[in-house]
Parts: C-alpha cells; sequence; structure tokens
C-alpha cells in the first residue's frame, strides 16, 4: 500500500512517499522512511503524530493513501506571550505595592 511520511519546519517541508506491507503503524512508517535520521530533534514526547490531518497514536494502523504527518510544537502567539509578560508585570507590582505597605506600617 502507498503512503506518505510528512513532517514541515518553518522553511522546509519533507514529504517520503512509500510503499509499506499492510498492518504497517505510524511509528513503523517513520521508521522506514528515515525522517528520524534526518531530523533528530523529533521527539515523539514533544511532537504529536496525526493521520490526514488528525491526531493519532504512533500504534495506528495504516491504510492505502494514508499521510503520517509529525506535528512540531508552534511557537506561542506574539498575544499571548504578551499576555504573559503584562500577568507577570502586574503580580510583581502587586508584590512591591504589598512589600511598600508592609515597611510603612513599621
Amino acid at each position: 500500500m502507498n503512503i506518505t511520511v510528512a513532517y514541515a519546519l518553518p522553511h522546509e517541508q519533507v514529504l517520503e512517499e512509500m510503499e509499506v506491507p499492510e498492518g504497517t503503524t505510524a511509528e513503523e512508517a517513520i521508521a522506514i522512511s528515515h525522517v528520524l535520521e534526518k531530523y533528530p530533534e523529533i521527539d515523539f514526547s514533544v511532537n504529536k503524530v496525526g493521520i490526514l490531518g488528525k491526531l493519532a497514536t504512533l500504534s495506528s494502523e495504516l491504510r492505502d493513501g494514508d499521510r503520517v504527518e509529525i506535528y512540531r510544537p508552534l511557537p506561542k502567539k506574539p498575544r499571548d506571550a504578551h499576555a504573559a509578560d503584562d500577568k507577570k508585570a502586574r503580580i510583581r507590582a502587586r508584590k512591591e505595592q504589598r512589600a511598600g505597605a508592609a515597611g510603612e506600617k513599621s
């Protein structure tokens, strides 16, 4: 059966098309594709796997025409990063305010 293993980086996309036997799992297909050798930074405790755009497990059995996709974690959106920084600044300001108020009472 024909399947594809896909992995995309910001400026590069890898598509490995191959013929595999019936009953091949996503994990076996990834191993056969040698993508892990080319990209040793792939870590399945961080990188999720999907089949045709839907999350799947490494033990998922493939069907003819499937595309196994290795997802990389995406960076935080700028808005989310700013929101986190703003929250830290508010917490720091409250702590300083409380410390200042405690100092005035003594």
